[in-house]
């Protein structure tokens, strides 16, 4: 094959992965197949990283070191809510691909949902924490008294709604495991569009919405 026509085979294949069309992993190429399914995952992963940079980026401008702070802080906690939620996403992967490549997908409909009630327990016990403990858990990570009371409230926000941070993963790990990493892709994708538009509004204001 001629240099020109593997290029025009990656294109092909590139599109493909982006555009997630139905594919059945379980026949043909095992490198096509790892490749079609590489391709939104290192996009996805890339994309989780963002969500952060995006808030330090737009606090920072409010000229205050202790909300600064207060992200860093509260995005390390979060580390652990990340963790468990690829944890789990990935056992999920797993259940469900082997389900799915079984052909036996009312199986792997139960294995995902087994997997989520996994992800909302796990949510549970770290938004009870996070509403009665935010402060506490701020000084157990070193924040002074001026960094608590500027920004404590994100924490308590953050760590009482990291059932959308687990869901985030869980799903995507589930429509993984069924083949399609495109969905969970662009579910990240939606997800960062979300933040970086809400970003600037809620912290700033604009038009009714009061600076947060």
């Amino acid at each position: 094959m001629s240099y020109s026509s593997r290029i025009k085979s990656f294109y092909h294949l590139f599109k493909i992965a982006i555009k997630g069309e139905e594919q059945n992993f379980t026949e043909g190429s095992i490198n096509r197949a790892i490749f079609l399914l590489s391709i939104p995952m290192i996009l996805e992963m890339a994309m989780e990283s963002v969500f952060a940079v995006v808030d330090i980026f737009f606090v920072s401008r409010l000229n205050n070191s202790d909300a600064v702070a207060v992200i860093g802080l509260t995005e390390s906690m979060l580390a652990i809510v990340y963790s468990v939620a690829w944890g789990v996403s990935m056992g999920a992967t797993a259940l469900v691909a082997r389900r799915v490549g079984e052909k036996e997908y009312e199986s792997a409909a139960v294995a995902a949902v087994q997997a989520m009630l996994v992800g909302l327990t796990a949510s549970i016990a770290v938004t009870i924490a996070g509403i009665f403990f935010y402060e506490d858990l701020l000084r157990l990570m070193g924040a002074s008294n001026s960094v608590i009371q500027v920004g404590s409230h994100f924490t308590l926000w953050m760590l009482a709604g990291n059932l959308t941070i687990m869901m985030l993963f869980l799903i995507n790990g589930i429509f993984r495991g069924a083949g399609n990493a495109a969905i969970a892709m662009r579910a990240l994708w939606l997800a960062n569009l979300f933040n970086i538009v809400l970003g600037p509004i809620l912290i700033f204001g604009w038009g009714p919405v009061p600076p947060f």
